[in-house]
């Protein structure tokens, strides 16, 4: 494959192309990837893009558990479908159980741990399926079964024993937190009792299947990535790859039908233009953004720094079929899209570029690309962009 025909293809296999399109959001998250959410409006623009799902219905399903919030790979949580609740859910356990860790070496002994969370655990049985307590409610209602920690313990991120025990709990589907607007843009939670029946996969067989999922989602990874987005060992993903049957095919790691697929794969000729989230599963699942730049754009000055050359995008991107062609973000008081693009605009990318602007007016008010994110915090990038766009430069 040349670089064109290879991001149009990872494009295809991420559903951007309108293949998607009519789906609801558990099948465009089977089918696509997990959406990265940190209390950013990434997983809602994930699925208007490929499937034009607006924001009451994506909050429906999660309020009907189609879809949920959890912790998976990595330890990092992401949104994704019923059918993947419980087996995803055990390939975060891990990062639960490190930070039980460090209560060890706070002196807080595993005992003192598992009597909390029994206690926290009957609290939320008690409140009911219907009432959700956020972490102060919990502590008053637990009282001094939270221990504090001290200075030592915030130094180490763990100012009471309360976090650790909730993260064990949800990490073992027991417990389950819930936005306490409802809404997954946001990093204010409550949690709720559960009881998620508990993965059939061994360790063994959840790795291969995050692999196999994550090759069918990516059309194809190095070992390295594969790596990045599980957190595997070596000899970790080279068992899971074999596992899931993957073939090296086009310098990558692929799946055989995909890699059959590929090799008469065609570039479509027409624009298909989108605007997505710098956290797009196109960009993060390989964190591989510079290869979505042509050439003749991968050096481009913006700002204080040269687009590829960063391992994460400087603003949410504007692309077609898989190519990076501008850069936006949204002014809240403005209610419009400030946006740079490298050439000029067409007819096709000034419809998507209004598309895009009306949904998050009408839908989110705002587009934080984490839960910190602010209209201030990003001026100066909304400057940049507005600056570089009325130059009409790189």
């Amino acid at each position: 494959m040349d670089s064109a025909t290879r991001r149009a293809w990872s494009w295809h296999k991420q559903g951007l192309d309108g293949s998607l399109a009519g789906s609801n959001a558990a099948a465009v998250l089977t089918s696509a990837g997990w959406a990265r959410s940190v209390g950013g409006a990434n997983p809602y623009l994930t699925l208007f893009a490929r499937a034009g799902i607006r924001r009451a219905e994506v909050d429906a399903e999660a309020a009907a558990l189609r879809i949920h919030e959890l912790p998976t790979a990595r330890g990092c949580t992401y949104v994704l479908g019923e059918r993947d609740f419980a087996w995803a859910l055990s390939l975060g356990q891990g990062a639960a159980e490190s930070a039980a860790k460090v209560l060890d070496k706070l002196g807080v002994e595993r005992g003192e741990v598992e009597a909390l969370a029994e206690k926290t655990l009957q609290v939320l049985q008690n409140a009911g399926t219907n009432q959700a307590l956020d972490p102060k409610q919990l502590k008053v209602q637990l009282g001094d079964a939270v221990r504090s920690l001290g200075e030592e313990g915030r130094k180490k991120g763990a100012s009471t024993t309360l976090p650790t025990v909730l993260g064990l709990l949800q990490a073992d589907g027991r417990i389950r937190r819930v936005p306490v607007n409802g809404r997954l843009d946001v990093q204010r939670y409550a949690y709720t009792a559960w009881g998620l029946p508990p993965a059939v996969e061994s360790p063994e067989q959840a790795r291969a299947r995050l692999m196999e999922n994550y090759l069918r989602w990516t059309g194809g990874a190095t070992l390295k990535q594969t790596q990045w987005f599980t957190a595997f060992t070596v000899a970790q993903a080279k068992a899971a790859l074999a596992a899931a049957g993957a073939v090296e095919a086009h310098e990558l790691w692929m799946l055989p039908a995909d890699a059959d697929a590929a090799a008469d794969f065609k570039a479509p000729k027409g624009e298909q233009i989108q605007l997505l989230s710098g956290s797009d599963s196109l960009f993060l699942l390989r964190r591989n953004s510079a290869d979505h730049f042509a050439e003749e754009d991968r050096g481009r000055p913006f700002a204080t720094e040269k687009l590829a050359l960063t391992a994460d995008l400087p603003d949410h991107p504007i692309v077609d079929r898989g190519r990076i062609i501008g850069l936006w973000q949204y002014e809240p008081g403005a209610e419009r899209i400030a946006h740079w693009l490298f050439d000029a605009s067409t007819i096709a990318v000034r419809r998507r570029i209004a598309e895009v602007e009306a949904f998050i007016r009408e839908d989110l008010g705002d587009f934080r690309s984490f839960s910190l994110d602010s209209p201030a915090s990003r001026q100066k990038r909304i400057d940049a962009l507005n600056t570089a766009a009325a130059a009409g430069r790189p």
